[in-house]
């Protein structure tokens, strides 16, 4: 297995992709803005809009800011501790879990799921643009638009993160161009709602309450990826970036998806009365609306693909010792996601939403309370992370216990089974409980199923706890 090991990090190396182990610290190089930059890609996305106008015109315009702003606050400090960690490291989530309590077979399994999320949410993007793209020239054929959009992607990616950084540094400006040209279009455009937007709200709908929690629930499904992917790229910050550089990069693309996007997407949707952003866009801008929405979604689906094939990339190599290299699971992920987009991902949104909530918000929870509560206040298991595979155990039940039980309440209580009010929050229901139980199952451990081995070459720069 060694020898393995050692071919795929020199493939990662030329990559500089390191999907199966840490980055080396002489390859740390990129400064806080450029991470933030990179992440602007999922910040950017046309979906945010979407969330805003469909909580805006279902559940009313003040609701769906309170939870806005809520989203903001908790995927910020999720997000902030997970890049800090990822930077002190040189990991991402998939690797960090390895020794964060999960053991690296518990660890792939986070893997699956999560790249499985990425997938989907680059289907559902792909389909927003395919809309877009069709309400301008409906004379193309969906099918044909699906495969096109879904091709582009992959060559996109295939040269890892500088590719990405230089993608989205020079697309960001067209961006705001586009931006601020449909907004100043709006103003121009008769408003289908005589009030100030912000006073919108449906008729027998009150704020707060019930409407609130839906509003909340909604956010919950996305929450716990916004805070768990910035780690994908946080993992190349430079050392001398890590303290100001994580709260920026936790915080930034939060306000801007959920404040500036998810703001936008209210007040295009109470004023124009259309909760689609495919339809409003091209409505507002023509066919620039069209390349508004494309720049957007290839933006984002980038991304999308990027953090996907660095988990599926663990996963095969934990469960199966299948080490292809990143650029094959781009190609699966990218191929994956048109299989999803012709199979009609769309009509089951509202369902993948609501179990993807729960179990990344359990993800995001356990990994900030093991090292907070565990590592750092209790002295319980190595106050480094290893992420090699002969120094871990196959399983840990810190973080797998604690995953299994409360995804599994948290998805019962997602279907009604426990109240209305539990059924609203499951994801923070299920992200409580497990913040919970992997503290009650480290104390019972003791941290015995961390490392298997002790390891004698650690740096010190790795260790983040001193015992």
């Amino acid at each position: 297995m060694e020898s393995v090991n050692s071919s795929e990090r020199n493939t990662q190396s030329q990559e500089s992709d390191h999907s199966l182990s840490k980055v080396p610290y002489d390859e740390r190089k990129m400064g806080w803005l450029s991470i933030t930059n990179i992440t602007f890609g999922i910040a950017t996305a046309i979906f945010y809009f979407q969330i805003g106008s469909v909580m805006a015109l279902q559940f009313g315009a003040i609701n769906a800011m309170i939870s806005a702003v809520y989203a903001i606050i908790v995927a910020g400090i999720m997000g902030t501790v997970i890049v800090y960690l990822s930077a002190r490291s040189g990991m991402n989530v998939n690797l960090m879990s390895r020794g964060g309590g999960f053991g690296y077979i518990g660890a792939s399994l986070t893997s699956l799921i999560y790249a499985s999320n990425f997938i989907m949410y680059c289907a559902l993007e792909g389909m927003i643009l395919v809309y877009a793209v069709h309400e301008f020239f409906p004379v193309i054929p969906i099918w044909l638009l699906i495969v096109v959009f879904g091709t582009l992607v992959i060559p996109l990616n295939w040269f890892g993160i500088k590719q990405l950084d230089k993608l989205q540094k020079w697309s960001l400006p067209i961006f705001f161009i586009f931006l601020i040209t449909a907004i100043v279009v709006s103003f121009f455009t008769t408003s289908k709602y005589d009030g100030a937007f912000w006073t919108y709200m449906p008729e027998g709908v009150q704020v707060g309450g019930t409407a609130l929690l839906l509003c909340i629930g909604m956010q919950h499904g996305i929450i716990g990826l916004t805070a768990l992917i910035a780690s994908d790229y946080a993992r190349f910050l430079k050392p001398g970036h890590i303290k100001g550089g994580s709260l920026a990069i936790g915080f930034i693309p939060q306000i801007f998806c959920y404040g500036v996007m998810g703001g936008l997407g209210i007040w295009f949707g109470v004023r124009l009365n259309e909760p689609n952003p495919g339809v409003y866009i091209v409505h507002l801008l023509g066919i620039g609306g069209a390349l508004f929405t494309m720049l957007t979604q290839v933006r984002i689906n980038v991304t999308n693909i990027y953090s996907s094939s660095l988990s599926l990339s663990n996963f095969f190599e934990n469960v199966f010792k299948f080490t292809p290299g990143r650029r094959f699971w781009v190609v699966v992920a990218g191929v994956t996601a048109m299989v999803l987009m012709l199979g009609g991902i769309v009509d089951h949104l509202d369902t993948a939403l609501t179990f993807q909530g729960v179990f990344l918000m359990a993800w995001a929870a356990i990994l900030v309370t093991d090292f907070i509560a565990v590592k750092l206040l209790m002295k319980i298991g190595p106050g480094y992370y290893e992420e090699r595979q002969e120094y871990l155990y196959k399983w840990n039940p810190v973080g797998v216990g604690a995953l299994l039980i409360s995804s599994l309440l948290g998805t019962i209580a997602a279907l009604g089974y426990m109240g209305d009010f539990l059924a609203s929050t499951a994801a923070f229901f299920a992200a409580a409980l497990a913040a919970v139980l992997t503290i009650i199952i480290a104390y019972i451990t003791k941290g015995k199923n961390y490392l298997n081995a002790e390891v004698n070459d650690i740096d010190q720069r790795d260790i983040l706890v001193k015992k």
